[in-house]
Protein backbone atom coordinates (compact mmCIF):
# COMPACT_ATOMS: atom_id res chain seq x y z
CA UNK A 1 0.00 0.00 0.00
CA UNK A 2 1.84 3.29 -1.21
CA UNK A 3 2.30 5.45 2.01
CA UNK A 4 -0.13 8.76 2.53
CA UNK A 5 0.43 11.79 1.18
CA UNK A 6 1.24 13.62 5.21
CA UNK A 7 4.12 10.55 5.22
CA UNK A 8 5.45 11.58 2.24
CA UNK A 9 5.70 15.24 2.67
CA UNK A 10 7.25 13.93 6.33
CA UNK A 11 10.03 12.15 4.33
CA UNK A 12 10.90 14.79 1.51
CA UNK A 13 10.99 17.05 4.45
CA UNK A 14 13.81 14.55 5.99
CA UNK A 15 15.62 14.38 3.16
CA UNK A 16 15.70 18.34 2.37
CA UNK A 17 17.16 18.93 5.75
CA UNK A 18 20.04 16.15 5.90
CA UNK A 19 20.74 17.70 2.24
CA UNK A 20 20.98 21.15 3.67
CA UNK A 21 22.86 19.81 7.13
CA UNK A 22 25.35 18.53 4.52
CA UNK A 23 26.12 21.22 3.21
CA UNK A 24 26.58 23.79 6.04
CA UNK A 25 29.87 24.01 7.21
CA UNK A 26 30.58 22.54 11.25
CA UNK A 27 32.71 24.71 13.75
CA UNK A 28 35.17 21.30 12.97
CA UNK A 29 35.70 22.82 9.62
CA UNK A 30 36.49 26.70 11.00
CA UNK A 31 40.09 27.47 11.37
CA UNK A 32 41.81 26.02 14.45
CA UNK A 33 44.32 28.28 16.21
CA UNK A 34 46.67 27.57 19.32
CA UNK A 35 46.52 29.13 22.73
CA UNK A 36 48.32 32.09 22.92
CA UNK A 37 49.79 32.97 26.06
CA UNK A 38 48.76 34.96 29.15
CA UNK A 39 50.14 38.49 28.44
CA UNK A 40 49.85 40.44 32.08
CA UNK A 41 50.29 43.99 32.77
CA UNK A 42 53.74 45.55 34.15
CA UNK A 43 54.26 46.61 37.61
CA UNK A 44 53.15 50.24 37.29
CA UNK A 45 50.20 49.71 34.32
CA UNK A 46 47.08 51.58 35.71
CA UNK A 47 44.18 49.33 36.14
CA UNK A 48 42.05 49.29 33.16
CA UNK A 49 37.89 49.86 33.68
CA UNK A 50 36.54 50.12 30.77
CA UNK A 51 33.39 50.06 30.11
CA UNK A 52 32.01 50.15 33.48
CA UNK A 53 33.60 53.88 33.42
CA UNK A 54 33.05 55.17 30.21
CA UNK A 55 35.63 57.88 30.60
CA UNK A 56 38.46 55.76 31.26
CA UNK A 57 41.94 57.14 30.28
CA UNK A 58 44.05 53.94 30.61
CA UNK A 59 42.13 52.02 28.40
CA UNK A 60 43.59 51.81 24.25
CA UNK A 61 40.97 50.80 21.83
CA UNK A 62 42.01 49.26 18.99
CA UNK A 63 39.16 48.04 15.93
CA UNK A 64 40.23 44.80 13.35
CA UNK A 65 37.46 43.00 11.33
CA UNK A 66 37.55 38.85 11.32
CA UNK A 67 36.35 37.16 8.58
CA UNK A 68 35.95 33.34 8.84
CA UNK A 69 35.08 32.97 4.97
CA UNK A 70 38.88 33.93 4.13
CA UNK A 71 42.46 33.38 5.23
CA UNK A 72 42.64 36.60 7.06
CA UNK A 73 41.18 35.40 10.19
CA UNK A 74 44.82 34.16 10.75
CA UNK A 75 46.54 37.25 9.86
CA UNK A 76 43.95 38.90 12.37
CA UNK A 77 44.73 36.41 15.11
CA UNK A 78 48.11 36.90 14.58
CA UNK A 79 47.96 40.71 14.31
CA UNK A 80 46.15 40.50 17.75
CA UNK A 81 49.19 38.20 19.38
CA UNK A 82 51.72 40.79 17.71
CA UNK A 83 49.92 43.87 19.71
CA UNK A 84 49.74 41.56 23.22
CA UNK A 85 52.94 40.43 23.20
CA UNK A 86 54.91 44.03 22.44
CA UNK A 87 52.76 45.75 24.90
CA UNK A 88 53.96 47.05 28.72
CA UNK A 89 49.95 47.13 29.68
CA UNK A 90 48.49 44.49 27.39
CA UNK A 91 45.28 43.96 29.96
CA UNK A 92 44.90 47.75 29.10
CA UNK A 93 44.29 46.91 25.22
CA UNK A 94 40.55 46.70 24.62
CA UNK A 95 39.63 45.11 20.82
CA UNK A 96 36.52 45.79 19.08
CA UNK A 97 36.24 43.09 16.25
CA UNK A 98 34.16 43.53 13.27
CA UNK A 99 32.48 40.72 11.27
CA UNK A 100 29.80 39.73 8.70
CA UNK A 101 29.22 36.29 10.18
CA UNK A 102 25.82 35.43 12.14
CA UNK A 103 24.07 33.31 14.26
CA UNK A 104 25.81 29.97 14.80
CA UNK A 105 29.32 31.05 13.02
CA UNK A 106 29.04 34.31 15.01
CA UNK A 107 29.45 32.07 17.85
CA UNK A 108 31.84 29.84 16.80
CA UNK A 109 33.89 32.83 15.82
CA UNK A 110 33.49 34.03 19.67
CA UNK A 111 34.91 30.95 20.58
CA UNK A 112 37.60 30.94 18.81
CA UNK A 113 38.62 34.61 20.26
CA UNK A 114 37.94 32.52 23.63
CA UNK A 115 40.02 29.97 23.16
CA UNK A 116 42.97 31.31 21.55
CA UNK A 117 43.35 34.27 23.91
CA UNK A 118 41.30 33.25 26.99
CA UNK A 119 42.16 37.08 28.72
CA UNK A 120 41.28 38.80 26.08
CA UNK A 121 39.30 42.09 26.61
CA UNK A 122 37.26 42.68 23.29
CA UNK A 123 33.48 42.96 22.29
CA UNK A 124 32.31 41.17 18.57
CA UNK A 125 30.08 43.13 16.10
CA UNK A 126 27.69 42.48 13.80
CA UNK A 127 28.54 44.82 10.40
CA UNK A 128 25.92 44.27 7.95
CA UNK A 129 27.13 43.77 4.41
CA UNK A 130 23.47 45.53 3.45
CA UNK A 131 25.16 48.71 4.69
CA UNK A 132 27.51 49.04 2.27
CA UNK A 133 26.57 46.28 -0.21
CA UNK A 134 25.03 49.03 -2.74
CA UNK A 135 27.84 51.64 -2.76
CA UNK A 136 30.76 49.22 -3.67
CA UNK A 137 32.21 48.85 -7.16
CA UNK A 138 34.69 46.61 -8.11
CA UNK A 139 37.63 47.46 -7.99
CA UNK A 140 41.62 45.92 -9.12
CA UNK A 141 41.56 43.29 -6.23
CA UNK A 142 38.45 40.97 -5.46
CA UNK A 143 39.51 41.27 -1.82
CA UNK A 144 38.94 44.62 -2.00
CA UNK A 145 35.65 44.46 -2.73
CA UNK A 146 34.25 43.00 0.11
CA UNK A 147 31.86 44.30 2.40
CA UNK A 148 34.43 44.64 5.56
CA UNK A 149 36.94 46.29 3.42
CA UNK A 150 34.26 49.37 4.21
CA UNK A 151 33.53 48.68 7.72
CA UNK A 152 36.21 50.50 9.07
CA UNK A 153 33.53 53.79 7.39
CA UNK A 154 31.17 52.79 9.50
CA UNK A 155 33.15 52.55 13.44
CA UNK A 156 31.73 56.13 14.44
CA UNK A 157 28.49 54.42 13.95
CA UNK A 158 28.89 50.82 15.19
CA UNK A 159 31.15 51.52 18.43
CA UNK A 160 29.57 53.00 22.05
CA UNK A 161 29.68 56.34 21.96
CA UNK A 162 31.87 56.42 24.69
CA UNK A 163 34.71 55.02 22.60
CA UNK A 164 36.21 58.65 21.36
CA UNK A 165 39.56 57.45 19.90
CA UNK A 166 40.17 54.21 18.02
CA UNK A 167 42.81 52.78 16.57
CA UNK A 168 42.44 51.04 12.96
CA UNK A 169 44.31 47.93 11.84
CA UNK A 170 44.24 46.08 8.96
CA UNK A 171 44.37 42.09 8.96
CA UNK A 172 47.55 41.84 6.91
CA UNK A 173 50.05 43.63 9.98
CA UNK A 174 51.86 42.87 13.07
CA UNK A 175 53.36 45.58 15.79
CA UNK A 176 56.43 44.96 16.88
CA UNK A 177 56.26 47.45 19.48
CA UNK A 178 54.17 48.83 22.24
CA UNK A 179 51.21 50.31 20.72
CA UNK A 180 50.48 52.67 23.67
CA UNK A 181 52.79 54.86 21.53
CA UNK A 182 50.61 54.74 18.93
CA UNK A 183 47.88 55.76 21.03
CA UNK A 184 49.31 58.41 22.61
CA UNK A 185 49.97 60.59 19.52
CA UNK A 186 48.78 64.19 19.50
CA UNK A 187 46.01 64.33 17.00
CA UNK A 188 45.92 68.25 17.55
CA UNK A 189 42.81 69.94 15.67
CA UNK A 190 42.75 66.17 13.09
CA UNK A 191 40.20 64.02 12.87
CA UNK A 192 42.97 61.23 11.33
CA UNK A 193 46.25 59.86 11.95
CA UNK A 194 48.77 58.05 10.00
CA UNK A 195 51.97 58.03 8.18
CA UNK A 196 52.12 60.37 4.84
CA UNK A 197 53.87 59.36 2.19
CA UNK A 198 54.07 62.95 0.23
CA UNK A 199 56.84 61.68 -2.74
CA UNK A 200 54.08 58.80 -3.80
CA UNK A 201 52.40 60.31 -7.13
CA UNK A 202 49.08 60.78 -6.38
CA UNK A 203 47.54 61.13 -9.31
CA UNK A 204 47.83 57.34 -9.70
CA UNK A 205 45.15 56.76 -7.17
CA UNK A 206 42.29 58.18 -9.33
CA UNK A 207 41.55 57.75 -12.89
CA UNK A 208 41.64 59.96 -15.79
CA UNK A 209 38.51 60.31 -16.01
CA UNK A 210 38.48 61.82 -12.64
CA UNK A 211 41.14 64.26 -13.47
CA UNK A 212 39.87 65.67 -16.50
CA UNK A 213 36.26 66.52 -14.64
CA UNK A 214 37.07 69.88 -12.78
CA UNK A 215 33.57 69.76 -10.63
CA UNK A 216 35.57 66.60 -9.07
CA UNK A 217 38.75 66.92 -8.76
CA UNK A 218 38.50 70.57 -7.37
CA UNK A 219 37.90 68.81 -4.23
CA UNK A 220 41.70 68.58 -4.04
CA UNK A 221 41.85 72.83 -4.61
CA UNK A 222 44.20 74.41 -2.09
CA UNK A 223 44.76 71.50 -0.20
CA UNK A 224 48.51 69.80 0.05
CA UNK A 225 47.72 66.26 -0.13
CA UNK A 226 49.87 63.48 0.36
CA UNK A 227 48.77 59.49 0.03
CA UNK A 228 48.55 57.94 3.58
CA UNK A 229 47.58 53.65 3.91
CA UNK A 230 44.48 52.98 5.59
CA UNK A 231 45.58 50.07 6.82
CA UNK A 232 46.76 52.09 10.52
CA UNK A 233 45.04 54.77 11.43
CA UNK A 234 44.42 56.99 14.82
CA UNK A 235 40.57 58.34 14.58
CA UNK A 236 39.12 60.81 16.59
CA UNK A 237 35.69 59.86 16.50
CA UNK A 238 33.72 62.54 18.36
CA UNK A 239 35.34 64.60 15.87
CA UNK A 240 34.41 62.19 13.04
CA UNK A 241 30.44 61.93 14.37
CA UNK A 242 30.50 65.73 14.78
CA UNK A 243 31.85 66.42 10.98
CA UNK A 244 29.69 63.74 9.56
CA UNK A 245 32.58 61.86 7.94
CA UNK A 246 30.79 58.59 6.87
CA UNK A 247 28.28 60.57 5.28
CA UNK A 248 30.99 62.23 3.07
CA UNK A 249 32.88 59.01 2.27
CA UNK A 250 29.40 57.31 1.36
CA UNK A 251 29.13 60.33 -1.04
CA UNK A 252 32.52 59.67 -2.42
CA UNK A 253 31.12 56.14 -3.34
CA UNK A 254 28.10 57.06 -4.66
CA UNK A 255 30.25 59.51 -7.35
CA UNK A 256 32.60 56.47 -8.16
CA UNK A 257 29.35 54.05 -8.77
CA UNK A 258 28.40 57.09 -11.57
CA UNK A 259 31.55 57.49 -13.27
CA UNK A 260 34.23 55.56 -11.86
CA UNK A 261 36.70 57.54 -10.75
CA UNK A 262 38.85 55.53 -9.18
CA UNK A 263 40.04 51.37 -9.18
CA UNK A 264 41.26 50.80 -5.40
CA UNK A 265 38.62 50.02 -3.09
CA UNK A 266 38.14 51.76 0.34
CA UNK A 267 41.46 53.82 -0.13
CA UNK A 268 40.05 56.55 -2.43
CA UNK A 269 36.99 57.70 -0.60
CA UNK A 270 39.45 58.40 2.55
CA UNK A 271 41.75 60.21 0.39
CA UNK A 272 39.30 62.18 -1.26
CA UNK A 273 38.20 63.25 2.54
CA UNK A 274 41.15 63.39 4.58
CA UNK A 275 44.31 63.74 2.08
CA UNK A 276 45.96 66.88 3.20
CA UNK A 277 43.82 67.34 6.60
CA UNK A 278 45.74 64.12 8.14
CA UNK A 279 47.95 64.08 11.44
CA UNK A 280 51.11 62.75 10.20
CA UNK A 281 52.82 59.62 12.25
CA UNK A 282 56.35 58.33 12.22
CA UNK A 283 56.70 56.21 9.12
CA UNK A 284 57.87 53.45 11.29
CA UNK A 285 54.12 52.84 12.43
CA UNK A 286 53.41 51.71 9.30
CA UNK A 287 56.28 50.20 6.67
CA UNK A 288 53.85 48.85 4.27
CA UNK A 289 54.02 47.57 0.76
CA UNK A 290 55.73 44.28 2.06
CA UNK A 291 53.20 41.97 -0.01
CA UNK A 292 53.66 43.46 -3.23
CA UNK A 293 51.64 45.93 -5.55
CA UNK A 294 47.70 44.92 -5.97
CA UNK A 295 48.95 42.74 -9.36
CA UNK A 296 51.75 40.35 -8.99
CA UNK A 297 52.91 40.19 -5.40
CA UNK A 298 56.32 40.51 -5.75
CA UNK A 299 59.12 40.77 -2.20
CA UNK A 300 59.88 43.84 -1.34
CA UNK A 301 62.36 45.08 1.06
CA UNK A 302 61.94 47.62 4.64
CA UNK A 303 61.99 51.52 3.78
CA UNK A 304 64.53 53.17 5.55
CA UNK A 305 64.59 53.56 9.29
CA UNK A 306 63.40 52.48 12.36
CA UNK A 307 60.24 49.63 12.32
CA UNK A 308 57.42 49.28 14.79
CA UNK A 309 54.48 48.06 12.39
CA UNK A 310 54.96 45.59 9.58
CA UNK A 311 52.51 45.88 6.56
CA UNK A 312 51.90 43.47 3.96
CA UNK A 313 49.61 45.45 2.01
CA UNK A 314 49.59 44.17 -1.68
CA UNK A 315 48.85 41.06 -3.13
CA UNK A 316 51.12 38.89 -1.27
CA UNK A 317 50.30 37.84 2.42
CA UNK A 318 52.81 36.63 4.07
CA UNK A 319 50.44 33.54 5.33
CA UNK A 320 50.19 32.11 1.42
CA UNK A 321 53.53 32.54 0.78
CA UNK A 322 54.78 30.64 3.24
CA UNK A 323 52.46 27.84 2.99
CA UNK A 324 53.15 27.30 -0.61
CA UNK A 325 57.16 27.00 0.33
CA UNK A 326 57.43 30.25 -1.50
CA UNK A 327 58.22 33.12 1.50
CA UNK A 328 59.34 36.12 0.58
CA UNK A 329 62.48 36.84 3.07
CA UNK A 330 60.61 39.21 5.56
CA UNK A 331 58.32 36.91 5.61
CA UNK A 332 59.76 34.68 8.62
CA UNK A 333 59.08 37.92 10.77
CA UNK A 334 55.16 37.33 10.42
CA UNK A 335 55.92 33.71 11.40
CA UNK A 336 56.77 33.57 14.52
CA UNK A 337 52.97 35.41 15.75
CA UNK A 338 51.21 32.70 13.25
CA UNK A 339 48.95 30.73 15.76
CA UNK A 340 47.49 28.59 13.23
CA UNK A 341 46.78 25.04 13.31
CA UNK A 342 47.89 23.26 10.47
CA UNK A 343 45.90 20.22 9.57
CA UNK A 344 48.00 17.11 10.06
CA UNK A 345 48.81 14.93 6.42
CA UNK A 346 48.06 11.51 8.24
CA UNK A 347 45.66 11.19 10.68
CA UNK A 348 46.20 9.87 14.21
CA UNK A 349 43.01 7.39 13.74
Amino acid sequence: MPPDTRTTALLLLTILLLLLSSHTPSTADLPQFREAPAFRNGQHCPISTWPSNPHDPSTIHVAMTLDYSTPYLRGSIAAVFSVLQHSTCPENTFFHFLTTTRHRHFQGLNSTITSTFPYLRYHLYHFSPALVNHLISSSIRTALDQPLNYARIYLADLLPSTVNRIIYLDSDLIIIDDISKLWKINLSAHILGAPEYCHANFTNYFTPKFWSNRYVSSTFNNRATCYFNTGVMVMDLTKWRTNGCTRKLEHWMRIQKKYRIYELGSLPPFLLVFAGNVEGVEHRWNQHGLGGDNLEGLCRDLHPGPVSLLHWSGKGKPWLRLDSKKPCPLDSLWAPYDLFKHRPLISDS
